[in-house]
């Protein structure tokens, strides 16, 4: 299993992926918002997405796990 990561701070501004979907690598999975810029967060692998860990509107922390990936 993977999991994708915030790679900085900000809200969960659109949720672009669903539970059970497939996904490919570098296909976004949530965007963020933070300082009124919009920075897509993308699978840095190819699966399916077992869990969505955030809503949207939740706010992220850098590190935090937004969702994870089953191979």
């Amino acid at each position: 299993m993977f999991e994708v990561k915030a790679s900085m701070a900000g809200s969960v501004w659109k949720i672009t992926a669903e539970e059970g979907s497939k996904i490919n690598d570098g296909e976004d999975v949530v965007i963020l918002e933070s300082m009124k810029m919009e920075i897509p967060i993308s699978a840095e692998t190819s699966g399916t997405i077992k869990e969505l860990k955030v809503s949207e509107g939740d706010f992220v922390n850098e590190g935090d796990v937004i969702a994870i990936i089953e191979a």
